[in-house]
């Protein structure tokens, strides 16, 4: 099994750049994609009905903000929309698809950059994800998150970890949540296989930085223990343009 995760910075811009041909020529069985920024009214039809997928979609309500989308192939057992807390879910940021054998979150988590309030915004968002998160854990069930996390964990998951020490994306109290979700018995999977690997995932459209690899690994694969037996690989497709991040994919046995 394939689960692939793209925040693809408007869906409708990377279908008119045919950016989206590369995941659906891919077929992995389940696709997550973050910040869409559109409602599915307002996509053409070849982005609502994919041949093979079922599409579920969690538009923010401000218009052309946030979103996600996650397509499966597999018929999910149940899924849901949001964090069931008004206050997050305005902004259209987290899909759960239920499956026999774990809970996937596809999670576009907030961006610290507008000033201290969405940094406490943030902060709180990943509190609250990781009380859900636990209580599934409390009820002997796998979980996988995968998204755009905004949050750079290590100074390897970055090019100028000191140039960046103050910059949201890179605080020390953003950092810390990660480790929190890590001692709550997730684990950042590509880091546990690549343990010394320099890879991004996201460069600034500024600067040529892209083209000179200068860039953040903030999309993850979180797994829960009782998953990791079966991770293959975590593949990112740091050459597949057409957004300002580059696909990243799960591989499983399963």
């Amino acid at each position: 099994m394939k689960i692939t995760s793209w925040n693809v910075n408007g869906i409708r811009a990377a279908h008119q750049k045919g950016a989206l041909n590369w995941i659906w020529e891919q077929g992995a069985e389940l696709i997550c994609l973050q910040e869409i920024k559109a409602k599915r009214e307002q996509v053409p039809e070849e982005i609502k009905n994919i041949p093979d997928y079922k599409a579920f979609w969690n538009p923010a309500e401000r218009p052309g903000y946030s979103g996600v989308a996650t397509y499966t192939k597999i018929e999910p057992l149940f899924v849901s929309m949001g964090l069931d807390n008004p206050r997050f879910d305005v902004e259209g940021r987290v899909i759960r698809t239920d499956m026999e054998d774990f809970v996937l979150f596809n999670i576009y988590f907030p961006n610290g950059q507008r000033g201290h309030d969405r940094v406490q915004y943030k902060l709180d968002f990943y509190e609250h994800l990781l009380q859900i998160c636990d209580a599934i854990q409390s009820e002997g069930k796998n979980i996988i998150i995968t998204g755009d996390f905004n949050t750079a964990h290590q100074e390897i998951d970055l090019a100028n970890p000191k140039e960046n020490i103050t910059t949201s994306g890179f605080l020390p109290e953003e950092r810390v949540w990660i480790a929190k979700y890590l001692d709550h018995g997730l684990t950042d999977i590509y880091r546990e296989l690549y343990p010394d690997r320099q890879q991004y995932t996201w460069w600034n459209y500024r600067f040529g930085a892209r083209r000179r690899n200068i860039g953040w690994r903030i999309d993850y694969f979180l797994v829960t223990e009782g998953l990791k037996h079966k991770v293959e690989d975590v593949i990112v497709w740091e050459e597949v343009l057409g957004s300002d991040h580059c696909p990243v994919t799960l591989v499983l046995s399963c």
